[in-house]
């Protein structure tokens, strides 16, 4: 399943949201917390992610491109595992950033609306 949204914020401040970890509970209202290996997002970082209900949800980075403001991470709750592909692009007038969800299609379906409000969020649309 593949999200996108669009808004005005600027491409280099949408990616450092991203980037890092501490960050994410602002832009994302299913995130309420996060342990993270490390301040920034590279491959082979780990942690944790807190949700409402006490939902936690193990995750590992998978790959990050700097450069092209793209990251990829895995994230499991139980047996249950997703994997997420993230992009960030400069637009005129703002910024587009894009997921690729590949899950269980319960699972995606489920997800993609707080996705898609987190992605708006984060362009500030």
């Amino acid at each position: 399943m593949r999200l996108d949204a669009r808004g005005p914020r600027a491409a280099g401040e949408v990616w450092e949201d991203y980037a890092r970890p501490a960050r994410w509970p602002a832009w994302s209202p299913q995130i309420t917390g996060v342990e993270a290996s490390a301040d920034r997002i590279a491959a082979g970082v780990t942690g944790t992610v807190h949700g409402p209900l006490g939902l936690r949800a193990r995750f590992a980075v998978l790959a990050v491109d700097d450069d092209a403001r793209t990251w990829t991470w895995r994230v499991s709750v139980g047996p249950i595992t997703a994997e997420l592909e993230h992009g960030v692009v400069a637009v005129p007038g703002g910024t587009s950033t894009w997921l690729l969800l590949r899950a269980p299609a319960a699972l995606a379906l489920a997800y993609s609306p707080a996705a898609l409000l987190a992605l708006r969020r984060l362009v500030g649309a």
